[in-house]
């Protein structure tokens, strides 16, 4: 897994967060739930990820990755 799949499973993980606060607000406990259960493998996902590259770039090769991801995501 990359870091650009690092960065997307996290701006997924913030969306699905928020949804998860607005349902919460909203009353509706049940989708709160549902989106807090896929915030988390989200999340889940990204550790993995920046685990993964942790062990395998070097920083200077995690700069250029992890800016080269955020650029790509800014993008999309």
């Amino acid at each position: 897994m990359s870091l650009e799949e690092a960065a997307r499973q996290l701006r997924m993980a913030g969306h699905d967060a928020q949804v998860a606060f607005d349902c919460v607000g909203l009353g509706d406990l049940e989708r709160a739930q549902e989106h807090a259960v896929t915030l988390r493998a989200a999340a889940d996902a990204a550790e993995v990820a920046l685990s993964r590259a942790l062990r395998d770039l070097t920083p200077e090769q995690a700069l250029a990755e992890g800016d080269r991801a955020v650029r790509a995501l800014e993008i999309s």
